[in-house]
């Protein structure tokens, strides 16, 4: 958790307050920040990605951070996330945009300074490959 005090006026003051930024926000700052990047189709994997479905769906909480791993410290934070990219993008030039969007938005909305970024890309989405039977309506449950 990041804690920030701010300086006084000229009346001899030494500070105005402070400010405390929690781990989870930086998180949904980032996560956001990469699920708004051209190519990334999904942000975690397994528990958290399916909760994030969820939670997309029944509306009330961003669930931005979902996936995204952060340290937070004094002055300075790290990030680490797992993505599903979409097929036929390359890479390395995805990860460097991620980084870029990242720092980016965490750097100017929290005013911490982004050490590093540590990107697992876990799968590669390729475009028909979803689930058939959802967007068809049709089901192979045995009993209905």
């Amino acid at each position: 958790m990041a804690e920030f005090e701010t300086p006084g006026g000229s009346s001899g003051e030494k500070t105005r307050g402070r400010t405390t930024i929690a781990d989870g926000v930086v998180a949904t700052i980032a996560g956001i920040a990469i699920r708004e990047t051209d190519g990334v189709h999904s942000v975690g994997r397994g528990a958290s990605k399916a909760m994030g479905a969820v939670v997309g769906r029944v509306g009330g909480s961003s669930g931005g951070g979902r996936g995204v791993k952060v340290e937070v410290g004094e002055k300075q934070t790290a990030v680490d996330v797992d993505i599903e990219v979409e097929y036929g993008i390359p890479i390395h030039e995805l990860a460097d945009k991620v980084r870029t969007h990242v720092t980016d938005a965490v750097e100017t909305m929290t005013g911490l300074e982004v050490v590093e970024i540590n990107i697992n890309v876990f799968d590669v989405h390729i475009p028909g490959d979803d689930d058939d039977e959802e967007d068809s309506g049709r089901s192979n449950a045995r009993v209905q």
